[in-house]
């Protein structure tokens, strides 16, 4: 049987973290494996919380163990998970496969089990993720292309004929109805293939939130490992629940690094340059259309001069992270 290891990155969330966490198990119902709970160094009682409350539903004992574990240390998404990752199956063992869930999403009963399913049957498939849907049943758009320079263009310029000029470089994809290969896939619930990790490394904790699946994925492609994305399971998501994204009211600086450094990382920085400078002309040539067209910015205040500035500050002596094909 594959041994599963499931990991729940908890930051403030707890009661929300113990409701994934109940699903979750409801779904890993069958599977080999155990469930580890990270407590992002919340500092406000969480990880207390977590521990006493899996201990009093018997979680910790059952035929799906449950562990909470504290990071010590907030480094984001992607230390936090490789955290519990890197801390293995109880006793040290080693998973088949890792599978990550967000602390406010909530899997259908057989939403993992589809998941296995697919990766067993496709050994040459390196990361499987499901349909994510609001609570409403709203399908959210979680598949996407690899970003570019001409993405970037085409996303800020809101133009339809460039968008259908520039069709094959759209970042995000039309929520697919059937399984579907994809570039990369949002992390609220994502398999992965262990020997995948092994080989290529795990989440580059330089990403303290944001782009952290998106480059993960893409080493994974370019070793060969693409990423699936299956319709036919379904986890509901309430989203932003510890990152507030739906209330900014600026773009965060966490958000603006991890893009500068997605693309230094993964293209140079000359690539960078351009990356941020096809956003700033497309998003201002934007803005020039809203005075006469009156629509809405879509984007939050001073969103085109805080990405310019900061890659000012920021990338002109940024070092490049990595080759294109190193680990994180």
């Amino acid at each position: 049987m594959a041994r599963l290891l499931s990991v729940i990155l908890n930051w403030r969330t707890p009661e929300m973290t113990l409701r994934a966490a109940e699903a979750a198990l409801a779904a890993l119902d069958g599977i080999g494996g155990a469930l580890t709970i990270v407590d992002n160094d919340s500092g406000d009682g969480s990880y207390e919380r977590l521990s006493a409350e899996v201990a009093a539903r018997g979680w910790d004992k059952g035929a799906h163990p449950v562990r909470v574990l504290q990071s010590g240390h907030n480094g984001g998404f992607g230390a936090g998970n490789n955290f519990g990752i890197r801390a293995g199956l109880p006793g040290g063992e080693r998973p088949d496969y890792v599978y990550v869930l967000n602390s406010d999403a909530f899997p259908a009963r057989d939403a993992i089990r589809i998941l296995l399913d697919h990766l067993e049957r496709h050994p040459q498939t390196g990361f499987a993720g499901s349909h994510i849907h609001g609570e409403d049943g709203a399908p959210h758009q979680t598949a996407f292309r690899f970003p570019s320079v001409a993405g970037e263009f085409e996303a800020h310029l809101r133009l339809g004929l460039v968008s259908r000029w520039l069709a094959g470089s759209v970042v995000p994809l039309p929520v697919p109805v059937e399984t579907t290969r994809v570039d990369w896939l949002a992390g609220a619930s994502l398999m992965m293939r262990m020997d995948v990790l092994d080989r290529i490394g795990l989440f580059d904790e330089r990403f303290f939130l944001y782009f952290e699946e998106t480059d993960l994925c893409r080493r994974a492609a370019l070793a060969g490992w693409p990423t699936d994305y299956l319709p036919a399971s379904r986890v509901a998501h309430i989203g932003s629940v510890s990152t507030g994204m739906k209330t900014w009211s600026r773009i965060p600086g966490f958000w603006l690094d991890s893009r500068l450094h997605y693309f230094a990382k993964n293209h140079g920085r000359g690539y960078a340059l351009a990356a941020t400078a096809a956003a700033v002309l497309a998003g201002a040539l934007w803005r020039a259309r809203l005075m006469i067209q009156r629509k809405d910015r879509g984007d939050p205040p001073r969103y085109l001069r805080d990405m310019l500035n900061h890659h000012i500050r920021r990338g002109f002596r940024m070092i490049p992270a990595a080759s294109r094909k190193g680990r994180s």
